[in-house]
């Protein structure tokens, strides 16, 4: 797609700080020298059973590019897709639980569009705000650094595994409130710790999203398998096989890119080496930091009720290195 979209249309204006030439998680054009837009649309159909939740996450998931490049929701147009013999009241909880979680971030829904489709599907057009010179940016790591994962893995499997039958009541409840949970507070410690290089955790697997974080800074990262924290039951599923569709195909594009610079130790139990590609739906967000300003990443979290992992560093070399410990 961007092959077919760069050469096709006009020299960007300075004013759009990242459009398709970056390929980032989100569109920012500068407004004034104090504000720039951002903007992101994400929709996809349904990954829960309840549309309440469906639309909620929806809103959560697209929601989260805005805070991946360090900006603010403030408000959004709703896109959809339903059957014609979908009851309305359904459609209503899905737009509803969209709505609230909106809400919730401190933004609105504005408008929206909506057409017959034969599959359903949710999602949203979102504006955010942020600072022109703080931006966070896939290509921002720097040798060194330290790196952070705001959210557990395993929303992926987990879902798989339910649609399967078998996930556990527990074990899905888990998965969705992690997939409820905004990444609003992951943007406020970036922003406040001087984050540098930041993107969300969602349809490619960590090592995919992780994998365009490298190749944008021309910097590597090692990341250390156990401290990546994991959803409760996802090692077990993970395990017996639940895998999406995703996951497969998100490996063999990670090794067509790096080849031999993917390095995973041998140690590194075969079930988390597949879960590192496995698709995830509202992912954390990966973001590094400087080493001094390491050990406020988890002050802050901790202050505001959430938890936040530290799971590697910032490397010279433009590679991955897994290690088992």
């Amino acid at each position: 797609m961007l092959a077919v979209l760069r050469p096709a249309g006009r020299p960007a204006p300075d004013d759009l700080l990242v459009g398709l030439g970056a390929a980032d998680d989100a569109a920012v054009y500068r407004i004034t020298p104090d504000v720039a837009i951002v903007e992101t649309v994400d929709f996809f159909p349904p990954v829960v059973d309840d549309a309440w939740t469906w639309g909620a996450v929806a809103a959560a998931n697209a929601m989260s590019d805005v805070y991946a490049m360090g900006g603010e929701v403030l408000f959004a147009l709703a896109i959809a897709g339903f059957p014609r013999e979908l009851p309305k009241t359904i459609i209503a909880e899905v737009f509803r639980g969209g709505a609230e979680k909106v809400a919730e971030a401190g933004g609105v829904i504005a408008g929206g569009h909506t057409v017959v489709d034969a599959e359903p599907k949710y999602g949203l057009c979102v504006t955010g705000r942020v600072h022109p010179e703080r931006i966070l940016l896939k290509g921002g790591l720097r040798p060194g650094d330290h790196v952070f994962l705001s959210k557990p893995l395993g929303t992926g499997v987990i879902a798989t595994a339910a649609k399967e039958g078998h996930a556990a009541a527990d074990v899905l409840a888990g998965a969705v409130a992690s997939m409820l949970r905004l990444n609003r507070v992951a943007a406020e410690v970036a922003r406040a710790t001087g984050a540098r290089g930041a993107t969300d955790i969602t349809g490619f697997g960590l090592l995919g999203h992780a994998g365009e974080m490298v190749t944008a800074s021309g910097a590597g990262l090692e990341i250390h398998a156990e401290r990546l924290p994991l959803l409760p039951g996802a090692r077990g599923l993970a395990e017996a096989g639940h895998w999406s569709g995703g996951m497969k195909r998100n490996r063999r594009h990670v090794d067509a890119v790096f080849g031999e610079q993917l390095r995973i130790d041998p140690g590194v139990p075969a079930f988390l080496a597949s879960l590192l590609t496995e698709s995830e739906t509202s992912g954390g967000l990966l973001f590094s930091v400087r080493p001094e300003r390491a050990p406020e990443v988890l002050d802050g979290f901790g202050r505001r009720g959430e938890a936040c992992w530290e799971v590697g560093r910032v490397i010279a070399e433009p590679a991955i290195h897994v290690l088992a410990s």
